[in-house]
């Protein structure tokens, strides 16, 4: 559970007010500026407001939260803020709101005033539905739901995209080689920007004097390229520093380059790079990346849910990834990074009472008052037969058949049956994708679709070059079609090193020709 209170702007709240924010923002030049956002979708401002930056509609520092009407239930799914500073929502419904700072028309609104109160930004969004925005110091960009990018504000090094160093007033698409690709995940350095798409190529564009763009030169880029050092690596999430940029791969490794001043490519050295590097992170597998850039700190997390940080530590350099004993990224800017910013929007569990969904979730496989055992390998299950009648359609006509105490099971292994009965109670599952392929097995068994569906998304977060055949098989067996053409497309773009596997060299026949086929109709043999 993310604790506020690790930011000092949060100190003076009292805990019952701490208790009701579900999401917060930390920002400024010392981290002094605050946003949050309570359990009502009421939104609170706080900070010295530099530039008008909280929205109040005025230029007065507050030590007390103050509320920013116009925000209240808007339900904000994306925030980014400048150095400025400026900052940038998205809500749900796709709308863009900008204020603060805009020397340099980064609210997009086609002036230089500031904004003291946010302000809905329209030119060419209007029909569009935004769900990222990022920002650079004084530009931003934003993601459309159908993988469009729009760039407005500074442009001195290219970072706007539109193939000229003018200040662009008002949102532009950034058009270019990204004219006909689907974008899925942005970010901004200080003066450049970033954009994984969905075929996991990345492209830069702006400043590119320490190599953050990662394409092997200083030069400044004023329309996107894409890195060509990372042709055949799928990526999945970027992150940039202050002049750095970090990139995750679909196999849960991790690229750096760009600035290394302060350790923060994490490669054991301070030598720049101005090429992809990859990471040594002791062969664990990462699930995400992190960084902000207003600061040179870089921070992972792995699959096992371990924090790594590297980079500017507090004023030390730390030039390779380190281990903490944070549970969430969040942690590492919170307390090492200069300033202590928050690098994304917070999302904040209460942890005052236990909800239904915590207490369903203490009470599995409690023996205390379970009326109900499952035996399987030997080993019991305590579960509630009310519990599971609700749930399952094949315990509510199995429980009200018979009327015992323990049953055993012999078709599941335990740790796949008990992984169904915890997702049962919980509505999700904890299982490594080897063994979600069993669980997968049971989901079809008992036609439990939403299950079946997770298996599939596990498995997926889970591929690898060494398993991506096991599990492409498991996916064609059990007839799940939009796993199997994931596991089928991951294998093309893996194509020489699955093909080296044992898992391909046992490949069943049919499936084998099945395969060469549908890779050739792709494209795959092509020279």
């Amino acid at each position: 559970m993310l604790d506020v209170g690790k930011w000092p702007v949060f100190a003076l709240l009292p805990p019952e007010e701490l208790r009701l924010i579900r999401q917060a923002c930390v920002f400024g030049s010392a981290a002094n500026e605050a946003l949050y956002v309570t359990v009502n979708d009421e939104v609170f401002a706080l900070g010295t407001n530099c530039s008008g930056c909280l929205g109040l509609g005025d230029l007065q520092s507050t030590i007390e939260p103050r509320r920013i009407d116009v925000l209240c239930g808007k339900k904000i799914v994306s925030l980014s803020y400048g150095t400025g500073p400026h900052v940038v929502i998205a809500t749900a419904d796709g709308e863009v709101y900008a204020w603060g700072h805009n020397g340099y028309s980064q609210l997009g609104n086609g002036t230089t005033n500031h904004g003291l109160t946010p302000a809905l930004v329209s030119t060419n969004l209007l029909n569009k539905r935004v769900t990222e925005v990022a920002c650079g110091s004084h530009h931003t960009i934003a993601l459309t739901s159908d993988g469009e990018v729009y760039a407005w504000g500074y442009n001195n090094s290219g970072q706007v995209g539109s193939g000229s160093t003018a200040n662009q007033p008002t949102p532009r698409r950034v058009s270019s080689c990204l004219q006909s690709k689907v974008v899925i995940n942005i970010a901004c350095g200080q003066l450049c920007s970033m954009a994984v798409l969905d075929n996991g190529e990345i492209y830069g564009w702006g400043y590119n004097c320490n190599g953050q763009l990662g394409l092997g030169n200083n030069g400044n880029q004023q329309t996107p390229c894409r890195i060509a050092a990372l042709q055949g690596v799928n990526i999945v999430q970027v992150a940039c520093g202050y002049a750095h940029t970090l990139a995750l791969t679909d196999e849960g490794l991790v690229y750096a380059w760009g600035a290394n001043s302060y350790g923060q490519l994490g490669t054991g050295n301070k030598s720049n790079q101005a090429l992809p590097t990859l990471i040594n992170t002791d062969k664990e597998r990462m699930v995400e990346v992190a960084a902000c850039h207003t600061s040179h700190t870089s921070a992972a997390k792995t699959q096992s849910g371990q924090v790594l940080m590297w980079g500017q530590c507090r004023g030390q350099a730390v030039s390779s990834p380190h281990l903490t004993h944070f549970s969430s990224t969040d942690d590492v800017f919170a307390c090492f990074a200069t300033p202590a910013v928050t690098w994304h929007l917070l999302s904040v569990d209460g942890d005052d009472y236990m909800t239904v969904a915590q207490s369903l979730k203490k009470e599995f496989d409690s023996p205390e008052i379970s009326d109900l055992k499952f035996l399987v390998d030997g080993k019991c299950i305590y579960v509630h037969k009310a519990l599971l009648k609700i749930r399952c359609e094949h315990f509510r006509t199995l429980l009200n058949e018979m009327d015992e105490e323990a049953i055993e099971i012999s078709q599941f292994s335990y740790l796949v049956y008990r992984a169904f009965l915890e997702y049962l109670y919980t509505d999700t599952i904890n299982l490594p994708p080897e063994d979600a392929i069993g669980l997968l097995d049971l989901a079809t068994f008992y036609r439990e679709t939403r299950l079946k569906r997770l298996c599939q998304e596990t498995i997926k977060r889970g591929i690898s070059e060494e398993n991506a055949i096991t599990l492409l098989s498991a996916a064609v067996k059990y007839e799940a079609k939009d796993l199997e053409e994931f596991c089928f497309k991951f294998c093309v773009n893996h194509l020489t090193a699955v093909t080296q596997t044992q898992a391909f060299a046992d490949m069943d026949h049919d499936l084998l020709k099945n395969f060469i086929s549908k890779a050739s109709r792709y494209g795959a043999f092509k020279n």
